[in-house]
């Protein structure tokens, strides 16, 4: 589950966010753990310019502050960046971050990456946005150096250059995932050459399987093994037949039927869905939440 209140776009914030704060992420973070997802989701953009204000909000929580926050209030769920623009960092502060995160928390962190999309983020920190690819597929490399298992790593490359500096603590996980977001021809390639793992971004269930035949592709051509996970975020669900007007694209129905609906990710070759419940307050959320747990989840496999 990405967390609600802490981002609050138009495309899918519920009104009763623009009143909630921190204590409604704990109740959502404690509800989600007990139901047994996998992961809490936290977002990230700097700034937003004005002329995206209106869609997007100025709301988006700093994702490290917020998982952070949430790791000292949980005992087991992981805690994903989705995603981190990572490029908009040096790569050893983005390391000490989420490093220390990963300490903190006991080995709880899942580290996503995305290219970003804001060109007024990159000018105003001095970062070349045409350039955002080729440096985060070096970032991503520099990330690898960084939070491994190397007091001083070192890492040499056309925009970041380090060797000697050591930092502790180092992760509590000897392998953080690195989950590569994106639906672009570029993200795909990148999720299949660089990461532990795929985050779509936007895509429908229909595009799915040609875009997981292409990952598989792509590491099969470069000779790539090992565990890699994708991913898929679902229509907007709603447990059972609701009261209120939850929109067209939204699964509803008894856990059986939804259960149903949601195999057919697995069969297409996806690991891991995120979620996302259509709510008209953080009550009706965590019994959402609750319910998707105890009676879809189960079925699932």
């Amino acid at each position: 589950m990405q967390l609600p209140v802490q981002s609050r776009s138009t495309l899918y914030a519920e009104p009763w966010e623009a009143g909630a704060g921190p204590e409604d992420l704990v109740g959502i973070a404690r509800a989600a753990e007990r139901a047994g997802f996998a992961y809490l989701a936290s977002c990230d953009h700097v700034a937003i310019p004005r002329r995206l204000a209106p869609a997007m909000s100025t709301v988006w929580y700093d994702p490290v502050a917020t998982l952070s926050y949430l790791a000292g209030v949980t005992e087991r769920i992981r805690l994903l960046s989705h995603v981190a623009v990572v490029g908009l960092r040096h790569p050893l502060i983005t390391a000490k971050q989420y490093a220390t995160l990963d300490h903190l928390s006991s080995g709880r962190l899942i580290l996503g990456v995305g290219a970003g999309h804001v060109r007024e983020e990159f000018e105003a920190l001095g970062v070349d946005f045409e350039q955002r690819g080729p440096l985060l597929d070096e970032t991503v490399d520099a990330l690898r150096a960084a939070l491994g298992p190397e007091e001083f790593p070192s890492h040499h490359g056309r925009f970041h250059d380090f060797e000697g500096l050591g930092q502790r603590p180092r992760p509590a996980q000897p392998h953080v995932p690195l989950w590569v977001g994106g639906s672009s021809p570029a993200a795909v390639r990148r999720a299949a050459l660089k990461g532990d793992g795929w985050l779509p971004q936007g895509d429908p269930r229909e595009r799915l399987p040609q875009q997981i035949a292409r990952l598989r592709r792509l590491r099969a051509e470069a000779g790539i093994e090992g565990p890699f996970s994708i991913g898929a975020i679902t229509e907007p669900l709603y447990v059972g037949t609701p009261a209120w007007d939850v929109g067209r694209r939204t699964l509803t129905g008894p856990p059986q039927a939804l259960a149903e609906s949601l195999r057919a990710y697995r069969a297409m070759g996806v690991d891991q869905i995120q979620v996302r419940f259509r709510c008209r307050s953080r009550a009706e959320l965590t019994d959402q939440t609750a319910a998707f747990g105890a009676e879809v989840a189960p079925a699932l496999h």
